[in-house]
């Protein structure tokens, strides 16, 4: 008898679990409470540790219709423009990991996922309608919907975001907190931009209390660029489209190269998202308890210095979809291994990107260090094999 897994939040983390509970041979609900299966932001980047789990999903064609796959990572000192490190992709991150580290627009990534849910067919896709709680039962999960429907389901995956409300009935504790960083988003039109400007490679500009970063998404088509500084909150935090006020985000930059300057001056308009996360995860019951489990950013937010925010809820969803097919083993059990497989991964994914914000916004001494390092040991100080390796 198939397990019915009913899903809360449709953004990248809520349809890979859902592709992988359906794979696994649930019977899956998905409740989103927007009115379409959109994604809101921009680019990300993909790993390796990423990329092989998407392959592994029979989606590496309609990855390689859409994303852009950089040759290189480069360092560049936002004040003097000096390159300081590089790791190169391409061929040789294919011959290190097995999978290549693209650059893709978040909705392009979001739409790949929905179309091969609807070519899997066994998935109730519900928008307009969101999880306002649920009940233990005794062998399964009574799901209160906000419309007034009631659910009976073997169990329920949040994987609602920053703000879950399945998180919030299940551990009880504090909301996300600011981190103190503001990201100003722009995506440019690479073909209106000058020569000068346009990339195909991941470039990092690093400086005391900022650091932007740009690539290519869309096949190289547009420029996703991210600046982010120091900051006070918006008053709104679970809102990740502000407005933007770019003489805001020059005063916050301060005197940088004129490289760096020529990009920032290209942006018509910029998007504010204010950078929250949470501490570190501290045990498995952050991630499962009985029959509610945890995915993506409901579970472990974190902040964007490594580059792994989606990648750590795909890489959860595969769990996921792995304990489901365990035999042998009752429902409660297979959602504890996967919360055991997967929460320390995960905090250390999350303490580490702490410790990039530290490194690449490091003033004086420290900086001075980060650069020099890069510079002696390049792609040894700037690869993560323990990360691209996969868990």
């Amino acid at each position: 008898m198939k397990n019915s897994i009913v899903i809360a939040g449709g953004g990248i983390g809520g349809l890979a679990a859902a592709l992988r509970c359906a794979q696994a041979g649930a019977d899956v609900r998905l409740y989103e409470r927007a009115s379409a299966f959109t994604e809101v932001g921009a680019g990300i980047q993909i790993g390796p540790n990423v990329t092989r789990i998407l392959q592994a999903w029979g989606l590496a064609a309609g990855l390689q219709a859409v994303a852009a796959y950089p040759a290189q990572l480069q360092v560049r000192q936002a004040g003097s423009g000096q390159v300081t490190g590089q790791l190169r992709f391409g061929a040789e991150a294919f011959a290190r990991y097995g999978a290549p580290y693209v650059t893709i627009h978040r909705a392009d990534l979001h739409q790949l996922l929905l179309e091969a849910l609807q070519m899997q067919g066994a998935v109730s896709l519900n928008l307009n309608q969101s999880i306002g709680g649920y009940s233990p039962q005794n062998n399964g999960v009574q799901v209160q919907l906000d419309e007034g429907l009631t659910l009976n389901a073997d169990a329920l995956v949040g994987a609602d975001g920053l703000w879950s409300r399945v998180r919030a009935q299940l551990l009880g504790d504090a909301p996300a907190r600011f981190s103190g960083h503001l990201a100003y988003r722009a995506l440019l039109v690479q073909a209106d931009l000058p020569a000068a400007l346009r990339s195909q490679d991941v470039t990092v500009w690093m400086g005391p209390q900022l650091h932007v970063v740009q690539y290519p998404v869309r096949s190289g088509e547009l420029l996703n660029v991210v600046a982010i500084v120091h900051g006070q909150a918006p008053q709104d935090l679970a809102s990740w489209d502000h407005s933007a006020n770019a003489a805001d985000l020059q005063r916050a930059l301060g005197a940088v190269c004129p490289a760096l300057q020529a990009l920032i001056d290209a942006v018509p308009a910029w998007r504010l998202w204010p950078v929250c996360d949470r501490p570190p995860m501290l045990s498995a019951t952050e991630l499962a308890q009985g029959r509610v489990a945890l995915l993506g950013d409901a579970a472990h937010p974190m902040r964007p210095y490594m580059a792994q925010g989606a990648g750590m809820a795909i890489e959860d969803a595969d769990a996921l979809g792995r304990c489901l097919a365990m035999t042998g083993t009752d429902l409660p059990a297979q959602l504890a291994h996967y919360a055991q497989q997967r929460w320390q991964r995960n905090a250390r994914v999350q303490q580490r990107a702490i410790r990039n914000g530290q490194i690449f916004h490091a003033r004086g001494l420290m900086g001075w260090g980060r650069d020099a390092a890069m510079r002696l040991l390049g792609q040894k100080v700037m690869d993560v094999p323990w990360l691209y390796n996969g868990p």
